[in-house]
């Protein structure tokens, strides 16, 4: 095996979808990989073996990132393989339900923002550390356009998206001064995930014609904004979110 070279980024929920597509885009840019998951062990190999083949270093590790003891078991083992984390991309998608709020309990609500915030709480507060200690970092979170435009249904994704934007802000408002960089890559619909299975065809076509790029985002153009941020050209962008929607939604 040749030595370990290159910053090391985390990427959760990375055994499929737009976490797959940053994995191979951050490992193709010469960063060492952890892929994440939380199930799907094959997947995840999958992308590994991809990563590898392609000529990058990538491993992966199973937790649920809703867990901190899992987390802290998971930044042991990296640590353990190739030191501190130098780049965070907090992607894994916490379940949520899809229906109206005259339908929907407060369970559903509420443990929705509960169990998004406490992910990205916890993730956030495992590398920090290593981040602080080194003076150095980088930190993504996946958000959604629908934290800021709703859509029939959506409302447990969206509110809970929009309360981790604001997080987003307000940690990348405390660790600026240690070098530390904090943001948000918020897409449109993005074809080929999970999310995108919860929109019919007429759902669709209705979500191209409103796109003027005229089409639904592909994983790898998202990829392609968190790379972005992830990198070290990019040392004055902080507290900021990316649209990746096309022109569907311009803020």
């Amino acid at each position: 095996m040749t030595e370990a070279t290159g910053k090391v980024a985390l990427v959760t929920g990375a055994s499929s979808g737009i976490g797959a597509a940053t994995a191979r885009l951050l490992a193709a840019r010469g960063m060492r990989v952890v892929v994440n998951y939380l199930r799907s062990s094959k997947a995840a190999e999958d992308v590994v073996a991809d990563i590898e083949a392609a000529g990058g270093q990538a491993i992966a590790v199973q937790a649920d990132v809703r867990e901190a003891a899992a987390i802290e078991s998971m930044v042991e083992q990296i640590q353990a393989a190739w030191g501190g984390i130098d780049v965070l991309v907090h992607n894994a998608l916490i379940p949520y339900a899809v229906k109206s709020f005259q339908d929907m309990t407060w369970e559903e609500l509420g443990g929705k923002l509960d169990a998004e915030m406490r992910a990205a709480f916890a993730v956030t507060k495992a590398v920090l550390p290593a981040m602080t200690e080194q003076g150095w970092g980088r930190i993504i979170y996946l958000g959604t356009g629908l934290g800021r435009r709703p859509r029939e249904g959506m409302i447990a994704l969206g509110t809970a998206k929009a309360a981790l934007e604001q997080f987003a802000r307000y940690v990348a408002q405390e660790v600026g001064p240690r070098g530390i960089t904090v943001n948000v890559v918020a897409p449109g619909p993005v074809e080929d995930t999970r999310m995108a299975d919860v929109l019919d065809d007429a759902h669709k076509r209705r979500q191209v014609a409103a796109t003027p790029l005229g089409r639904l985002a592909h994983p790898t153009d998202v990829a392609q904004a968190v790379a972005f941020y992830a990198g070290e050209d990019n040392a004055f962008m902080t507290g900021t979110t990316a649209a990746v929607n096309g022109g569907m939604s311009m803020y």
